[in-house]
């Protein structure tokens, strides 16, 4: 089988195409062909060291996201079929409840294998049925970017109709989260830089758009639109500076989820008191946030948006698409070139 591995870090050419034996399955483990792969910033930042957490070695498997089929299945395994269609979870051991203390130790792509690869084996017990209704490489983008959405949402307080929802940005975890918030009937506010991307963030529902280029002071617009309340949830993705902005963008007791942080951003912890907001730091989620978000898109008819679709052979492309920063949405590599 062919896979791309991670390489020595060097920069955003040194993804390495290799052929590997085709891995078989061990005891409790399944066999996946995977048709699809998902790109995240997280591919970006690892490619050129800038990730912080640790790599195994220049051999891991790149890209930590992708949908399948199981292919075969090793002894002891009940959870699955030959045939299932299935995503990998992000965090390998993470199945419900709190965080594991050796979570960035189980991570697909990074201490683990990813899934850049035409064939993957997981444990059964980190795979999860992937909703009926979408394709592979819409199934591709949920287990990171969908699942951190649902978790930022959902997580810690379930969100409710009617509350406001802001999400920075149109990558990824910000465009999920507002197709989410949306579907369960909050109001949704989303910031961009780039006003041809709020227009086409406009056309996927009611969301009220605010350009930073224009609009720099973007917390006093939020505030603004809201009446002086503020939002309930916000999806802070950590472009540099924006992290004040964000706290100051909150409803009192809101929840301020934080994805990422530029170097050298620091806050005042006065102005958390002020706001009594909840400053939250996420990493993705566990398999019952998975199956939650799963059942929540089947129920809705969620599609992922997708930007873009790049063939396996193209992969180092598709992520210097990413690194860009001009897509909305996801990034997809087709492996298979099986759509449904």
């Amino acid at each position: 089988m062919r896979a791309y591995e991670i390489g020595d870090q060097s920069g955003l050419d040194t993804w390495k195409l290799v052929e590997r034996p085709d891995p078989e399955p061990g005891r409790g483990q399944v066999a996946i062909r995977v048709h699809a792969v998902s790109l995240n910033f997280r591919d970006v930042l690892l490619a050129s060291k800038g990730y912080g957490f640790p790599v195994h070695s220049p051999q891991a498997i790149a890209a930590s996201d992708g949908a399948g089929e199981i292919i075969a299945i090793g002894e002891g395994v009940t959870r699955w079929e030959v045939g299932d269609r299935v995503a990998g979870i992000f965090v390998q051991n993470w199945f419900g409840g709190r965080q594991p203390d050796d979570a960035f130790d189980n991570m697909l792509s990074g201490s683990l294998d990813g899934m850049l690869a035409e064939i993957v084996v997981l444990d059964q017990q980190g795979v999860v049925a992937i909703p009926e209704h979408m394709s592979y490489r819409e199934a591709s983008t949920l287990p990171v970017a969908g699942v951190t959405a649902w978790n930022a949402l959902y997580g810690l307080k379930a969100l409710q109709p009617g509350q406001t929802v802001l999400t920075l940005g149109t990558g990824g975890v910000s465009i999920f989260a507002a197709q989410i918030a949306l579907a369960a009937g909050a109001r949704v506010i989303t910031t961009s830089s780039k006003e041809a991307k709020l227009v086409q963030v406009r056309k996927l529902g009611a969301i009220e758009t605010i350009n930073t280029s224009t609009t720099p002071q973007w917390s006093k617009e939020v505030l603004r639109l809201t009446g002086g309340m503020g939002a309930d949830y916000v999806v802070e993705t950590g472009a540099p500076g924006s992290l004040v902005q964000s706290i100051a963008s909150a409803r009192a007791g809101g929840i301020v989820s934080l994805l990422g942080v530029p170097p050298g951003e620091t806050i005042n912890a006065l102005s958390l008191l002020q706001t009594s907001a909840i400053l939250r730091g996420m990493m993705v989620g566990s398999r019952e946030m998975f199956e939650a978000l799963n059942a929540f898109a089947g129920i809705a008819r969620l599609h992922p948006i997708i930007d873009s679709v790049f063939g396996f052979e193209q992969a180092t492309e598709a992520l210097k698409a990413l690194a860009q920063g001009n897509h909305l949405g996801k990034i997809v590599v087709d492996v298979s070139g099986r759509q449904a």
